[in-house]
């Protein structure tokens, strides 16, 4: 009975529901092992700022707040921690003196890029078998997913 009571239509997302919990504890365990490997001191969460900033450039707090969906105090902490690190700096905006500007810092990009080229490896290496086809659709679906939640 347990099944059938949400309908048939229904199985495709309690399928997705599984899939995506296993993926998102395994992207967590990696994101800590990755965060690790970039300094020993780093927090897993903060891996993911470190990706935005590579990716978006220098941004204020409250926009990286915004993109991660998290609040401003908890921005601050872990901007505070990774600026403590030595990888991102802040400097003012230029556009409003008020305000700061985060960044990489040169160390901050080096060790970053060495770490997510060992990622990639990873990737490539599980996903040897797969069509790059296949490889660019799973991106395309997830970057669709991620555009759902803005």
């Amino acid at each position: 009975m347990g099944a059938d009571v949400h309908g048939s239509e229904d199985q495709e997302f309690l399928a997705l529901e599984r899939e995506l919990s296993v993926f998102l504890r395994r992207a967590r365990a990696s994101s800590g092992e990755m965060a690790r490997a970039l300094h020993p001191e780093l927090e897993p969460a903060a891996y993911g700022l470190l990706v935005r900033l590579e990716a978006a450039g220098r941004q204020r707090a409250t926009e990286l707040a915004a993109y991660f969906g998290v609040g401003k105090a908890t921005m601050s902490r872990q901007l505070r921690a990774l600026e403590l690190l030595g990888l991102v700096a802040r400097e003012p905006d230029p556009a409003d003196g008020r305000a700061f500007l985060v960044g990489l810092t040169d160390e901050g990009r080096e060790r970053f890029l060495r770490v997510r080229g060992a990622r990639r490896e990873q990737y490539m290496r599980k996903l040897a078998d797969w069509d790059r086809g296949e490889v660019a659709e799973l991106a395309r679906l997830l970057n669709q997913l991620n555009q759902g939640e803005e």
